[in-house]
Parts: C-alpha cells; sequence; structure tokens
C-alpha cells in the first residue's frame, strides 16, 4: 500500500481525495441528510474541522512566506531600478489580461444570452460594502504599523514592507549581508514546511469538497443554467485559450507543459476558493517545477493574489449582462466601455477588501444603472463558481510570473522543459517524514 502511494504523485492524490469528497458530500445529501448523527458529528464535526484546520493551515504560512520570500528576492537584486522595472511589467500584464477578461465575457454573454427569459421579480435586497477609492488604497498600501499589518493578513502592506526592507538589507553592506544569509535560510525552513502540508492536503480537500457538497444541490444550478454554463465556459476559455497564447507569444514556451505543471496549484485553488490560501503552493510550483528564480515569483505571486482578479472580471461582465437581459434593460456600447473599463480599475482598487467580487459587481452595477437586487438571485450557485474564478486567478499569476521572469532572463528552462523537476524533492522529504534511510538523498543529490 505504501509502494501505491509512493508511485501516485501529488496531483493525483489531491484530485482523488476531491472526488472522492464530492461523490461522498453527494451521498449524505442524497440519502443521510436527515439523520442528525451524520450531520451533527461528521458533516458540521468531522468534514467541517478538518477542511477549516487545513486552509488554516495553508493560510497560516501566506504572511511568512510572503515577507521572508519577498525580502530575499529583493535583497538579491544588484540594480534597485530593477524593481521599478519589474513593478511596471507585472501590474501591466495583469491589467491587460483582466480587460481582455471582461470584454470576453460581455461578448460570450451577449453571444448565448443566458438572462434572456430569467425571472428576477424573487431577488431580495442586497446591499454591498463601498469599495475605496483608489487614492485611499494607494496610502493604505503603507503599514503605519507592520507588526499590525501581518497579523491583519493586508497583504499589499507586507509586500511594500518587505520590499522596503529588502532594500535595505541590500543597501547595508556586511550587516545586510548576514541578515540576508538569515533570511535565504528561513525561506528553505518554510518551504520545506510547503512540502509538509502539500503531502497532507488529499486529506484536507477530500472534507472541504465533501462538507460543501452536502450543502449544494443540483437545483441550484439548474435554476440558473444559462448563467453557470455561460461564466463557467468563459472561465475555462480565459483559462485555456488566453493565457495559453499569452504564454506561447511571450515566452515561447509550450503552454501545455505549463499547464501540466499547474495541475497542482489549480486543484489546490480549486478546492479552497482562496488566492491568499493559494499562494504557497503556487510560489512553490513557479519556483521548483516552472524554474522561476525566487527573486520574480516573490513579487509578482502575492501581488497577483492581490490585485489580478481576471475570474471575478469574468463574472462580473456576464452577471452584469445576465442581471440586464433579465430586467429588460438594454445596455450601450458606452455602458460596455464603462464596464470593462471600471471592471479593471477596481481590480487594483479593490485589494485586499473582504468580499471584494461582490463589491466590484455593485460598483459596475452602479456605473451602468442596473439594479444591484440582482445580485442576490446569482449568489446560489456563486460558491461553486469562485472556485473556478480562483482556479483562475492563480493560473493568471503564474502567466504573468514566467513572463515576466523570462523577459528579465531569470527563468530556468530547462526546469520547465523538465518533467520530473520539483517532485525528486517531494519524493525525499516524504521518505524522510516517514524515516527512510538516506538511499533516496543519494538518487537526488545526483540529479
Amino acid at each position: 500500500m505504501t509502494e501505491v502511494k509512493q508511485k501516485m504523485s501529488l496531483t493525483k492524490r489531491v484530485l482523488l481525495g476531491m472526488f472522492i469528497g464530492i461523490a461522498t458530500g453527494f451521498l449524505i445529501r442524497t440519502f443521510f441528510s436527515d439523520i442528525s448523527f451524520v450531520n451533527d458529528y461528521i458533516v458540521h464535526g468531522v468534514f467541517d474541522v478538518g477542511g477549516a484546520i487545513f486552509v488554516a493551515s495553508l493560510k497560516m504560512l501566506v504572511v511568512p512566506l510572503i515577507f521572508v520570500s519577498l525580502v530575499c528576492g529583493t535583497s538579491s537584486l544588484k540594480d534597485i531600478t530593477t524593481l521599478g522595472r519589474l513593478g511596471g511589467k507585472t501590474i501591466s500584464f495583469y491589467l491587460a489580461t483582466t480587460a481582455i477578461a471582461i470584454t470576453l465575457a460581455i461578448l460570450m454573454a451577449n453571444i448565448f444570452q443566458p438572462g434572456v427569459g430569467a425571472d428576477l421579480s424573487a431577488a431580495s435586497s442586497f446591499k454591498s460594502s463601498d469599495a475605496p477609492s483608489l487614492g485611499s488604497v494607494i496610502i493604505n498600501m503603507f503599514p503605519t504599523n507592520p507588526i499590525n499589518s501581518m497579523a491583519q493578513g493586508n497583504t499589499l502592506q507586507i509586500i511594500v514592507f518587505a520590499i522596503l526592507f529588502g532594500i535595505a538589507v541590500s543597501s547595508a553592506g556586511k550587516a545586510g549581508e548576514r541578515v540576508a544569509l538569515v533570511f535565504a535560510d528561513l525561506n528553505e525552513v518554510i518551504m520545506k514546511l510547503v512540502v509538509m502540508l502539500m503531502n497532507i492536503a488529499p486529506y484536507g480537500v477530500f472534507f472541504l469538497m465533501a462538507k460543501l457538497f452536502t450543502e449544494i444541490g443540483l437545483e441550484a444550478i439548474g435554476n440558473l443554467l444559462g448563467y453557470f454554463l455561460v461564466l463557467s465556459g468563459t472561465l475555462l476559455l480565459h483559462g485555456f485559450v488566453t493565457y495559453g497564447l499569452f504564454f506561447k507569444v511571450f515566452t515561447g514556451l509550450n503552454p501545455l507543459t505549463f499547464i501540466k505543471k499547474m495541475e497542482t496549484a489549480i486543484t489546490f485553488a480549486f478546492s479552497t476558493a482562496s488566492s491568499s490560501a493559494t499562494i504557497p503552493v503556487t510560489l512553490e510550483t513557479a519556483t521548483k517545477h516552472l524554474g522561476v528564480k525566487n527573486k520574480i515569483a516573490s513579487f509578482t505571486v502575492p501581488l497577483g493574489a492581490t490585485v489580478n482578479m481576471d475570474g471575478t472580471a469574468i463574472m462580473q461582465g456576464v452577471a452584469t449582462v445576465f442581471i440586464a437581459q433579465a430586467f429588460n434593460i438594454d445596455l450601450s456600447l458606452a455602458d460596455y466601455g464603462a464596464v470593462i473599463l471600471t471592471a479593471t480599475l477596481a481590480s487594483v482598487g479593490t485589494a485586499g477588501v473582504p468580499g471584494v467580487g461582490l463589491i466590484m459587481l455593485a460598483m459596475v452595477l452602479n456605473q451602468v444603472g442596473l439594479p444591484v437586487e440582482g445580485i442576490a438571485m446569482i449568489m446560489g450557485v456563486d460558491r461553486l463558481l469562485d472556485m473556478i474564478r480562483t482556479a483562475v486567478n492563480i493560473t493568471g499569476d503564474s502567466v504573468v510570473t514566467c513572463i515576466v521572469a523570462k523577459s528579465e532572463d531569470e527563468m530556468d528552462v530547462d526546469v520547465f522543459n523538465d518533467p520530473k523537476a520539483g517532485d525528486k524533492e517531494e519524493e525525499l522529504h516524504l521518505h524522510t517524514l516517514r524515516g527512510a534511510d538516506a538511499q533516496p538523498a543519494k538518487a537526488d543529490t545526483s540529479v
């Protein structure tokens, strides 16, 4: 049994856990939903606790990983002006893909018209928090108390402080060199911790999926089937075609190889529905499997998890057209232009705000004069679609990471083309955790 488990890759084990969890959830919902013991002790007990612990474990790593990794990357830059160039490229690509995403969403929604014939008369009142202005977001990027920012998990403030700290380390001479060595060791330790958590992922994913699918029935999708199919189809189209073209054009590398190496990170994102919780896995994938140097990935991945919201932008585009069609309201070309511009800028302006997807959608609806109450109708299937959106978002983060790294000559193409890159290290760590002898280590050092 142990040999079979060792031969099965992490991605296959995570996918197996996900599918078994989905099947278990459906079975419980169909046959055991009225049994109080199952609901109280299995669904809201074992599944709920197990899934919550798994997600909490991933989130536990986010702050130390972002800070330590970004300090390492920034302090290793010999020319600080490189940082400005990296930032300009990264933000430009993120905004460009977001604009393309929402344009594609509007086009697909107008072609398939999912809102025609929909009944939104029963839509209840929906109130969204006001989004902060872009100016206030820029001001709030700079922390007054970095420790408090880390305690609250404010990603943008952590990024800014880590960059400034890394610049100071690189400029501090011998003292900075000693500090840089400490952070390099810390980074290695944290990445080992990431590998440890990745290897318990199949169980965590099982708990999450089993809990979710005891609560979600097919009737929720059936009531909004057109909206669900158009939105999920557009997300997949953007994830594979748009990103594939971007990747091929700007890196010259094989997009199929990229998708293959992203399987684990995509599965994590799908099961957790959180870009932030997936940061440790995305960073691990970018550096160990895609060949991106840490100095690039440590900057682009956390930033992308905060400001790159292509999946959310697609939801806004499809939802806006869906609600307009359902309420029989015609939108002009100027309205569509306003939707594209508002959603693209809002992806940065609402960065780090809780419930960001619904806040952005409310902003877009208000911009073109559509009733915000329409949001209440689509919320029934939003949890499932959020899982796909998150997978698309982290795929976009990794595409831009590879593009920026390739343009800066900070990507190891040999690692990218090696189908086993990163796997040997995970296997060695698994053997170590199980108390295996030193034989795997010899195989690893011969590579």
